[in-house]
């Protein structure tokens, strides 16, 4: 008899509004759902977060571009068709481990399989430019031959450009829309970055001012970040460790 399936801890991280209630493994789990709109919506995003990463890992396992494109789709659409996501238990951990250790047990598995056509039955269950992947596995290239390792530099690369995207989709109608894209370099130190005192004097403010809304934005991108992970770990204390793993592999 298979054991019943736990409801995901709910929590609420300090300084985030309701809408940023981080419930653990809660997207893993509504993607399990296949029948629902919301399980559908929560399949996607884990397919676009980890699509890149599952592309990286294959390339490095030495595919062509093709053919990882390929076995990619086929992997994600194996993930669907075998309900997998169903049978992630939160025992299981971090969700970055669970696909890694997945990806690699489908190309054990599936070695000797070297027909497009037979790769996911022909689905497409991410639509993505073919040079998508490739431009953005080359963009990363580094001497790293570890398959593992380039799996984890892209996921951290992804879930950061996730963060990015939902601060610029918070900012775009802001009439400060444009100091914002000039801070985002503050937020990583970035050497290049524009002195607070011109930007003041191009925004018309004071460089408190803008002091004061570089520090709300950097906060505002901490939260993002800890909601965004929160949905792929079994417990909350591995938010920290699993932030300070992202760093680790960022600062690589």
């Amino acid at each position: 008899m298979e054991r019943p399936q736990e409801k995901p801890n709910a929590t609420v991280e300090p300084g985030v509004g309701r809408d940023f209630c981080t419930t653990h493994w809660s997207v893993v789990l509504a993607a399990g759902d296949q029948t629902s709109p919301e399980g559908h919506a929560a399949l996607c995003r884990l397919c676009e977060t980890y699509w890149a990463p599952v592309y990286a890992f294959i390339r490095k396992r030495g595919y062509s571009p093709e053919l990882a494109q390929d076995l990619t789709q086929e992997f994600f659409a194996t993930l669907l068709e075998k309900n997998y996501l169903a049978r992630a238990l939160r025992e299981r951990g971090k969700f970055r481990s669970f696909v890694m250790t997945s990806v690699q047990n489908f190309l054990h598995n599936n070695h000797d399989r070297n027909q497009a056509q037979k790769r996911g039955g022909g689905r497409v269950i991410l639509s993505l430019k073919d040079d998508v992947a490739e431009s953005g596995y080359q963009s990363q290239v580094t001497d790293e031959s570890d398959p593992a390792k380039a799996f984890e530099q892209r996921w951290a690369s992804t879930l950061l450009q996730n963060v990015f995207q939902r601060l610029r989709e918070e900012h775009v109608e802001s009439s400060r829309s444009g100091l914002f894209q000039e801070l985002q370099a503050h937020l990583w130190c970035d050497p290049d970055s524009i002195p607070y005192g011109t930007l003041a004097t191009r925004f018309g403010l004071t460089v408190g001012n803008v002091k004061v809304i570089s520090h709300r934005l950097r906060g505002r991108c901490r939260e993002i970040l800890r909601h965004e992970i929160a949905q792929t770990v079994s417990q909350p204390g591995e938010i920290d460790e699993e932030l300070r793993y992202l760093m680790r592999v960022v600062s690589q």
